[in-house]
């Protein structure tokens, strides 16, 4: 059934899923959409993102502070040196997902974008450079797609580039997250913050 923005018990019109519980709300408030350019907040977004697969979001933010702790910082050198004992630890980690196909994907997605990095690129200017037209703003659930074209380039040329849980669909749910696109309802009251945002942002080449 379409939904669109519902008022929490705040009295403020939010996206449905950003109305509660408290985590939702917050990242819904002052994170989901705005954009984003800096290298190591993109590396981490990735990551999260990849580690959600399969199951909730909430259970992610639940968990961000232990996924911080558990890979410094998502500091990409730092990570990227990450061994086999790294791997046991992490392994052992109760506060993040213990997934060792995930756990050696990030590991090596670091690697991949360090090599990026020393050939010259970005991950930031890679990212944005797959940002999609303008679209009609969604009104309602039924308005907002799972995957576009652009999220297909972009997994595609992070898979050649050596990256993993990367595809369409979670490379689509980390654009909306980094503000490449902007899915807040018509009527959300986070939406004019955030196109503010993307009106004013210098992209990254």
């Amino acid at each position: 059934m379409a939904r669109g923005v519902t008022r929490s018990d705040d009295g403020v019109p939010r996206c449905p899923w950003g109305a509660a519980p408290a985590e939702y709300r917050r990242y819904h408030d002052h994170e989901w959409g705005r954009p984003i350019t800096d290298e190591v907040a993109i590396f981490e977004k990735l990551c999260l993102e990849g580690f959600q697969s399969g199951l909730s979001w909430l259970t992610i933010l639940r968990k961000r502070d232990a996924f911080r702790r558990a890979f410094a910082g998502f500091d990409i050198p730092t990570v990227a040196r990450f061994g086999r004992r790294d791997v046991d630890r992490l392994l052992g980690d109760a506060g993040i997902v213990r997934h060792r196909g995930k756990i050696e994907a990030a590991i090596g997605n670091a690697r991949a974008v360090r090599d990026l990095q020393a050939d010259g690129g970005s991950l930031a200017a890679l990212v944005w450079r797959h940002e999609p037209p303008r679209h009609r703003p969604p009104r309602t659930f039924d308005d907002i797609v799972a995957s576009s074209p652009e999220s297909a380039a972009l997994s595609k040329e992070l898979r050649r580039r050596g990256l993993r849980f990367v595809g369409p669909t979670t490379v689509y749910a980390s654009m909306q997250s980094l503000g490449l696109v902007d899915d807040h309802l018509v009527g959300c009251h986070a939406r004019g913050a955030v196109e503010a945002a993307r009106k004013s942002l210098v992209r990254p080449r």
